[in-house]
């Protein structure tokens, strides 16, 4: 779960995090301390007063806990010495926005060095890769690289120790309710015994272990693929971390051996109201309408697909299947999905992008995409809200807007085009 830091991402337009819903508990046995496991960051000193407040809401916290069948024995090993954490709610109140276009995140996400850490990986893990792909169906270089795009294979795991964190977050009540569910799936893991609270560590926001699981989501997805008896994702040993992303991938509908996108030409003249998530069509039908691999010919047919442009008419088109969809609901931007999908395809040894990006175009920031909004509102194009977020309606309004200026209606907002628009 990437939250750390909020990336507003030019081709990204979702929100992220993995999917919160709650699944059975398997019980297991208490877990061992692991040799090498790293060390929970400090938490810093806190005034007497908020500190009181705290263990106040925690004292109230526990009557919902236990009607959520937590033991008393478990509450009282969770929540012993715990402490107001102010780090967690400095991060969550500083998120900070960056304006980073699509090609900026993957020159990161998708880097020469990520490239050779993933194909090391693959080497290092083979055994237990291949016998995660034949179970569950999702290839290991999938696999390996939602596990460098969330770890960074396992090096930044993150060292928040997950009960204090959850509790402050909740008990501060921006996003309350959601941070108290999480906490309520916390408890609920160290009941079960996969690992205690001295060891449930990960992102100040409650994401875990070497694929970044939420609470919630472990409850749903984890597997104990090693076996003895831990559904472990902390541990130095990523088998049940890797696993249990594969194990999520399937259950969120990947096919096997299906692209989660081809990059394609489109035609002279190609409508470009066609492009986006919104229509699909078989690749059949995209070629009758000039759609071609990069590679020349037609795409095969690997079910419904849609055109996806990232960065717009003058950047890489990709034709996107359902093991798109599949990769988006562990995180639902564009940027991560393809950082994803592009990151495995360079791990198996695919090449890069054939169309080059428009390096030259400038992102919108916040202040400048509501902007947007209200100028084509104004002008008879309704984006159905102002908040600054470019989702289909606001895409909609600058195609039609575009299309009715004499230009390419890709639907890709830029400071350029808002400049035009002025």
């Amino acid at each position: 779960m990437k939250s750390a830091l909020k990336i507003i991402l030019v081709s990204a337009l979702g929100t992220t995090g993995l999917a919160a819903c709650a699944g059975p508990l398997d019980s297991s046995p208490r877990p061992m301390a692991r040799a090498g496991a790293n060390m929970p960051d400090p938490i810093p000193p806190v005034d007497a007063a908020t500190q009181a407040r705290f263990m106040a809401w925690v004292d109230g916290f526990k009557s919902r806990a236990l009607a959520n069948g937590i033991s008393e024995a478990t509450w009282a090993r969770a929540t012993a010495g715990i402490r107001y954490n102010p780090t967690v709610i400095e991060r969550d109140r500083n998120q900070a926005e960056f304006k980073k276009t699509i090609w900026q995140y993957l020159d990161g996400a998708v880097s020469d060095t990520r490239i050779s850490n993933g194909q090391a990986a693959l080497r290092e893990h083979a055994s237990t890769l291949a016998a995660i792909e034949a179970k569950y169906g999702v290839e290991k270089e999938v696999v390996v690289a939602v596990w460098g795009m969330e770890s960074n294979f396992g090096n930044n795991r993150g060292r928040t120790l997950i009960v204090p964190a959850l509790a402050t977050l909740a008990f501060d009540g921006r996003r309350g309710e959601f941070f108290a569910k999480q906490l309520i799936a916390a408890l609920q893991i160290i009941q079960a015994g996969d690992t205690d609270a001295g060891h449930m560590t990960g992102s100040w926001a409650g994401a875990m272990g070497h694929t970044q699981f939420i609470p919630t989501s472990y409850l749903a997805y984890a597997v104990d693929f090693t076996g003895d008896g831990k559904r472990d994702i902390w541990s130095d040993n990523p088998a049940d971390a890797l696993a249990s992303t594969a194990a999520y991938l399937a259950r969120s509908g990947w096919s096997k051996g299906q692209p989660w996108g081809v990059e394609v030409t489109l035609p002279s003249g190609f409508n470009y109201g066609l492009a986006g998530k919104g229509t699909r069509k078989s690749p059949d039908e995209w070629a009758a309408l000039g759609v071609r691999a990069v590679s020349g010919g037609r795409v095969p047919n690997y079910g419904a697909a849609s055109i996806l442009l990232p960065a717009g008419a003058e950047g890489p088109a990709l034709m996107i299947f359902g093991n798109f969809r599949a990769i988006s609901r562990y995180n639902n931007a564009d940027a991560y999905v393809i950082g994803v999908g592009h990151l495995s395809d360079r791990i198996k040894g695919k090449p890069d992008f054939r169309a080059p990006w428009p390096r030259s175009g400038t992102p919108l920031d916040a202040s400048e995409r509501k902007e947007l909004q209200r100028r084509l509102t104004a002008l008879g194009y309704d984006t159905q809200g102002t908040d600054g977020v470019i989702g289909p309606n606001t895409m909609s309004a600058v195609s039609a807007w575009q299309r009715d200026n004499g230009l390419k209606p890709d639907g890709y907002p830029t400071l350029e085009l808002l400049k035009k628009m002025r």
